[in-house]
């Protein structure tokens, strides 16, 4: 199968498309023939090794010394399912589904991926799902943005206590943690004060944030003030 491959740190150009022997599930797993996938800022970081200095030997020994351990990258997957363990029992041959993968590895044309569900914490939920049935309603691309700004954005809400009539602010609303949380605190009831520059206050409108402000024009130590809750993202 074809992947993308990273073999050392550096810019976009070290990502080389190679044939690589197709991987095979394990009785606990499902093979997933990827149809999208993303480039979020974590891939960017593990690609070029984008850490603070003072945390520098510490992330090379964890990541990897002279190239990220796990050679392909690729937080978000979606696809369809097309083989499953023997010891599956949630998924099935031809499931269309969505997910992230705990280390990677979405930049290939397939990915082994558990069916059950990851325990890690994440910005302080207790679980990550690694995959889950994709509604049918959403396409492969729309799908595969999910995960990553989805979960963040629950999270931080969860540890915020959102509940209806709250008000919030979300800085960084039109990026991709930013846009769940508008849509998200939306759901809760909240109301919803968003920031983001000029190009996107239409698009910050539209999920559903009650007013949005233009951090380049507007005082937001004024707006802020009486607020009960703040996330910053």
């Amino acid at each position: 199968m074809k992947a993308i491959v990273c073999t050392k740190y550096g810019p976009p150009e070290v990502l080389q498309l190679k044939e690589i022997e197709k991987p095979v599930p394990k009785d606990n797993e499902v093979l997933v023939k990827v149809y999208a996938t993303t480039v979020t800022a974590g891939d960017i970081r593990m690609r070029g090794f984008k850490v603070p200095a003072y945390f520098w030997f510490l992330a090379r020994l964890a990541l990897g010394l002279t190239g990220p351990r796990n050679k392909i990258l690729g937080m978000e997957i979606s696809g369809e399912i097309e083989s499953v363990g023997r010891k599956v029992k949630q998924f099935e041959k031809g499931d269309q589904v969505f997910g992230m993968p705990e280390f990677g590895g979405g930049y290939a044309e397939y990915i082994c991926l558990p069916e059950n569900e990851v325990p890690k914490k994440v910005m302080g939920s207790k679980k990550v799902f690694a995959l889950v049935k994709k509604p049918i309603n959403m396409t492969y691309a729309e799908a595969t943005a999910v995960p990553v700004g989805g979960v963040t954005a629950f999270a931080f809400l969860r540890k915020a206590n959102i509940e209806k009539g709250q008000k919030i602010l979300v800085y960084g609303a039109s990026g991709s943690v930013g846009t769940y949380a508008v849509q998200l605190a939306r759901y809760y009831g909240a109301e919803v004060t968003g920031v983001c520059s000029a190009k996107n206050l239409e698009l910050v409108k539209s999920l559903g944030a009650d007013k949005v402000i233009d951090y380049t024009k507007e005082d937001l130590q004024k707006t802020v003030r009486g607020m009960m809750s703040f996330l910053t993202l």
